[in-house]
């Protein structure tokens, strides 16, 4: 008898490949030059100091060159980018008045219903502006800001001029001095002392424009003795283009302060996702970063904690998916810099049908960080025989007194494990979704509720297949 086969077939993607016509206010040529940084910024009536930042950053990135590791970025042309386009409309804090075509895409994408029953706050951005913000009343008598970037950039000045590119300057590399030069969008958020908020704030990124580069800007800073949950969604229709994601993310967690930062990215496989993470985590102070990596022809992502203060914390706990013609370089950085701090990672990775999953970390240990405690945990799961995955942990421990252990495993589903849920009554494409979906539950366990079901619900769809 021959032996049962099963395809496993390519995400259906229908309810994130709603595209709308390339309908826009106004946008850039393609390519990149001082004129079109300067128009960008003249765009938006920006202070002086802010263009200066902005050709400081192009100057820096015309003379950076592309990274010598991970995936090859030679595909990505920027004179094919268009760098800048602005939405047929401003933002708006009544979701009604937002653009039908606009509102439609995100009520199909779940992103109002999400706002009305679970979420303290909600920012969507689609294309290269925010076009709709608002929060809950409650927030703002407790003294949180939560808005875009352009609006702090005027009425919080002092805050955003003092932090801005800071953590990431754009001397870090190519992709963050472009981002530098090209932002734009992006969330704000400010907690102050004291203010635990118990509901979540979201802010969700869409990029509709074919050949178009998303650079929103995402700053937050969680007060002493603060704690948020902010949750970042993306994703963007498929185009026989090619898209690019650069964004940054900033993270400045105070004294005994708590942030979790969650993450779905689910971009096209037309996308190059080269997004830029990073939190400075003060005394006592914690980070958690919750990331799940399914779309993107290329990612290389890698969430970054500097541990400053003495028995600050840093968790990590990620998944990604790659599938057929995708790159998913994915992993985290974290630098103990000082006595008794702690960071835990535990990284999964699936991959199928000719992907390639790459787990990148780097744990640095400074002489002064004595007593850290540090545990790496990272798992692969390989589909088939065509797929690759590769783990590439480097550690640099700079003094003796410290607790660190790193474990790294990589597999395939186990046949014996196959063959007895099939004896329970399940179908072989059954029992495989059942443990992929078991090998990813330490993730989903720490997702919202809502980003859990999309995530197992991406993992089946991943695996939907035919027997035969």
């Amino acid at each position: 008898m021959e032996k049962q086969k099963t395809q496993l077939e390519d995400i259906n993607r229908e309810i994130y490949d709603i595209r709308n016509e390339d309908s826009n206010n106004y946008k850039t040529g393609t390519g990149l030059t001082a004129e079109i940084v300067k128009e960008i910024s003249r765009q938006k009536n920006e202070p002086a100091w802010m263009l200066e930042l902005r050709l400081k950053s192009l100057e820096i990135y015309n003379k950076t060159s592309l990274p010598s590791w991970g995936p090859s970025l030679d595909e990505l042309d920027m004179n094919q980018i268009v760098t800048y386009v602005r939405p047929n409309t401003t933002m708006k804090s009544d979701w009604n008045e937002v653009p039908e075509y606009i509102k439609d895409t995100f009520e199909r994408l779940g992103i109002p219903k999400a706002e009305r029953e679970s979420l303290a706050g909600v920012g969507a951005q689609y294309d290269s502006e925010v076009v709709y913000h608002n929060v809950r009343k409650e927030l703002l008598s407790q003294g949180v800001i939560y808005t875009d970037m352009e609006t702090a950039m005027r009425e919080n000045e002092d805050i955003v001029r003092e932090l801005f590119m800071k953590l990431v300057p754009p001397t870090d590399h190519k992709f963050a001095a472009l981002h530098g030069a090209v932002w734009s969008g992006g969330s704000f958020v400010y907690v102050p002392e004291g203010v635990r908020l118990s509901i979540p704030l979201q802010s969700y990124f869409r990029l509709n424009a074919p050949g178009a580069g998303q650079f929103e800007h995402t700053l937050i800073v969680v007060e002493k003795g603060a704690d948020v949950h902010f949750i970042e969604g993306c994703s963007a229709p498929k185009y026989n283009i090619l898209n690019l994601h650069a964004g940054c993310v900033e993270l400045y967690v105070r004294e005994g302060a708590s942030l979790r930062y969650s993450t779905i990215e689910n971009w096209s496989k037309n996308m190059m996702n080269l997004n830029t993470k990073r939190a400075l985590v003060e005394k006592n102070g914690t980070i958690e970063w919750i990331s799940g990596t399914f779309g993107s022809h290329i990612t290389m992502l890698y969430p970054s904690s500097i541990l400053k203060g003495e028995g600050a914390k840093s968790e990590f706990t990620g998944i990604s998916f790659a599938s057929k013609g995708q790159n998913l370089d994915t992993g985290t950085k974290v630098v103990h810099a000082a006595p008794n701090t702690s960071s835990t990672i535990n990284s999964r990775s699936i991959s199928k049908d000719g992907g390639i999953s790459v787990y990148r970390s780097s744990i640095n240990i400074l002489p002064e960080a004595t007593g850290t405690k540090s545990s790496i945990i990272c798992e692969s799961l390989m589909m088939d025989s065509s797929s690759r995955t590769d783990t590439i942990p480097a550690m640099d421990i700079r003094n003796n007194q410290v607790d660190i252990g790193h474990e790294a495993k990589i597999g395939r589903i186990s046949d014996d494990a196959v063959f007895y849920l099939m004896t329970r009554g399940l179908t072989e494409e059954q029992a495989k979704a059942m443990i992929v979906r078991g090998f990813a539950e330490p993730v989903a366990k720490e997702l919202p509720l809502e980003y859990a079901v999309e995530m197992n619900r991406l993992i089946s769809l991943e695996l939907e297949g035919t027997i035969g």
